[in-house]
């Protein structure tokens, strides 16, 4: 298949980019790593009348760890440049970031895609959007009346949509604290497919590791957005031993609280209990951190 005929546009900047995008209107779409964009007009699912590409900009690729400020990674940041960042770059309490790229697709995936662009794209099983809602990112986003903040949990509103304007692009997300005790699994049905479902666990743990006084439980593929489960996080929250049994009621009060559709990939019971094996999982794989 080939993509419809479209007109192509290369920034020189941000603000240029902006520019373009608000005289363009909504027949217009950012790209920069393509992984999904191009695919999309492959099948001619997306029509873009103009591409503006802001593959090439300068100083949106970083990735940095700020001891006061969390970790701030560029929107161009390559999947596989997070995943092969130094400690030093990244930090000690943000592993969880780094393993989960893993779970993207294959390795000329991870070279080509980018960050900002998966965040925009706002896959429900996504890793990175997962990421973002678990650990409470903000996503900073630019346009022409200057840069806006936006909250992971106000930036996701359904299928492959998004709090952007259609001006705006996304610069760089933001996470605010370390995570030292959080883990992101998932299922698909081969190795670099999109997951079925996708589950990760934020733990807060008493020093000696033996007890959890709560956390944050996350899961990707039973909504139209990634979604958090307040009651699983309820069981966390009661101070008990960290163990199996903490985590196998954690995982089943994921499972019953969700309300997962049926679809080519797995019927609603299936997904349920994928959430039971992967929640559970995700907690041993926090608590072993």
């Amino acid at each position: 298949m080939k993509p419809a005929a479209f007109t192509y546009h290369r920034a020189r900047d941000v603000d240029g980019a902006a520019r373009l995008l608000a005289g363009l209107g909504d027949e217009a779409k950012i790209i920069a790593g393509g992984q999904s964009l191009v695919a999309m007009m492959n099948f001619r699912l997306a029509r873009p009348s103009h591409l503006v590409d802001i593959g090439g900009l300068a100083g949106l690729d970083e990735v940095r760890v700020h001891a006061d400020r969390g970790l701030h990674i560029g929107a161009l940041a390559t999947h596989h440049a997070v995943e092969t960042a130094p400690d030093s770059a990244l930090g000690p309490g943000f592993a969880v970031v780094r393993e989960a790229m893993r779970w993207i697709g294959h390795l000329p995936i991870r070279t080509r895609g980018t960050v900002g662009g998966s965040l925009a794209h706002a896959d429900s099983t996504a890793e990175w959007c997962l990421l973002a809602l678990l650990l409470d990112a903000e996503l900073v986003a630019r346009g022409p009346h200057g840069e806006r903040r936006i909250a992971a949990d106000g930036f996701f509103l359904g299928h492959y949509t998004t709090a952007l304007e259609p001006e705006e692009i996304l610069v760089e997300v933001v996470f605010p604290r370390p995570a030292p005790h959080a883990a992101l699994t998932e299922f698909a049905e081969r190795r670099g497919d999109f997951a079925v479902v996708a589950a990760a666990v934020d733990l807060r743990l008493a020093p000696d590791g033996r007890t959890v006084h709560g956390g944050r439980v996350a899961l990707g593929g039973v909504a139209p957005q990634p979604v958090r489960v307040p009651e699983a996080e309820a069981v966390l929250a009661a101070g008990r031993p960290a163990g199996s049994e903490l985590f196998a009621e954690c995982a089943e009060s994921a499972a019953a609280a969700a309300d997962p559709p049926s679809d080519a990939n797995g019927s609603s019971r299936h997904r349920r209990r994928l959430i039971r094996t992967l929640v559970a999982r995700a907690c041993e794989e926090a608590t072993a951190r």
